[in-house]
Formats: C-alpha cells, sequence, structure tokens
C-alpha cells in the first residue's frame, strides 16, 4: 500500500503538467487564431494617437482636420462591431482556463483605466493628460507582459517591456509628443506582433 501511494501521487503531478502543457498549446494555438484582433486594434489605436498627434502639431484645414476626428470614430465603431462579432462567433469553440483568465486581465485593464480618471479627478479635480497618458500606458504595458508571460510568447512581452519604456519616457515630454510615443507603443507592441502571429497561423 505504502509503495503505490508514491507512484500515484507522481502519476497525478505527471498528468497536471500534462494537462497544463496541453492547456498552453490551445491557448497558443487560439492565440494565433486571435491575432487578428491584435492587428484590428494595434491599428486602431495607433490612428487615433498619430492622428491626435497631425491635429496638434499640424497646421490642417478645418475638413481635414474633421475627417481625421470623425475616422477615429468610424474605425473604433467599425472595431468594436468586428470583436463582438468574433468573440461571439469563436465562443462555442473550446474555451481553456487559460484563455478565461487573459479575459479577466485586460476586463480588469478597461476597469483601473476608468478608475484612474475617477481618482484623478477625485484627487486633482482636474484631468491632467500628460500625467493620465503616461500612467495608463504603465497599465496597458503591465497587461501585455501578463499576457505574454502566460501564453510564452517572447515577442508579445518585449512588447511590453518597451510599450513600459516608453511610458517612462513619455513623462518626461511634452502632451504632443506623448501621443507620438504612444502612437509607437501600439506599433510595436501590438500590431507587429499581431501580424507575425496571423501569418503563422496555418502553421
Amino acid at each position: 500500500m505504502n509503495t503505490n501511494e508514491p507512484n500515484s501521487e507522481s502519476f497525478d503531478e505527471q498528468q497536471s503538467l500534462q494537462v497544463i502543457r496541453e492547456m498552453i498549446r490551445v491557448s497558443h494555438k487560439k492565440l494565433k487564431n486571435d491575432g487578428i484582433l491584435f492587428i484590428v486594434w494595434g491599428w486602431i489605436m495607433f490612428y487615433v494617437y498619430i492622428a491626435s498627434y497631425i491635429s496638434s502639431t499640424a497646421v490642417l484645414t478645418f475638413p481635414l482636420r474633421k475627417i481625421l476626428n470623425y475616422g477615429g470614430y468610424a474605425i473604433g465603431i467599425m472595431g468594436l462591431a468586428f470583436t463582438i462579432y468574433y468573440i461571439i462567433k469563436q465562443h462555442q469553440k473550446v474555451q481553456t482556463y487559460i484563455g478565461i483568465s487573459l479575459r479577466y486581465v485586460w476586463i480588469t485593464l478597461v476597469i483601473c483605466l476608468m478608475l484612474i480618471n475617477l481618482i484623478e479627478a477625485n484627487v486633482l479635480h482636474k484631468i491632467i493628460f500628460e500625467l493620465q497618458h503616461p500612467i495608463f500606458m504603465m497599465f496597458i504595458a503591465n497587461a501585455i507582459i501578463i499576457t505574454g508571460g502566460i501564453l510564452r510568447y517572447r515577442m508579445m512581452i518585449a512588447g511590453g517591456i518597451v510599450f513600459g519604456i516608453l511610458a517612462y519616457l513619455g513623462s518626461y515630454l511634452s502632451l504632443q509628443n506623448q501621443l507620438l510615443a504612444e502612437a509607437a507603443a501600439w506599433l510595436i507592441a501590438f500590431i507587429i506582433p499581431g501580424h507575425i502571429l496571423f501569418s503563422k497561423r496555418k502553421s
């Protein structure tokens, strides 16, 4: 009886590790398919911040300025609609603990960003955008690094680190240059990894 217990425990541990590896494999495979979401939201956020940078630094005609503003609203709405459609379409496919955990990471991020605005308004009685942007970027960088760590995706981890570095450097910059830094951060952390993931979806 005593000799069988260690073997049983050893088998259970090995079985648990195998389950964890399988969950990571399935989630990694799903992430390759979900690379399209990184591309979509990477380009949306890049457009928003690069358009804001151009609007705040360049001399534009009123119609062109309106086109840039309304273009951001349009692609944001389309991106949200596509994301909802994609999630509904993928809902009946394999759901893993890791996938669900990642969903909570990003939901928590959105809640934290909203709370930052509320706390800043309550304490300072105004929104200081030069402070808000770097703080937002730090929280986003943290979510990216956590996601990359869970999925063992080094490019995503590297993108999150770069995002965080740009957040720190942005604290030394004017608001206009912070917008440019954030646009670059989305390009590095979302668009490039997203295109690479999406290109490997059939491999």
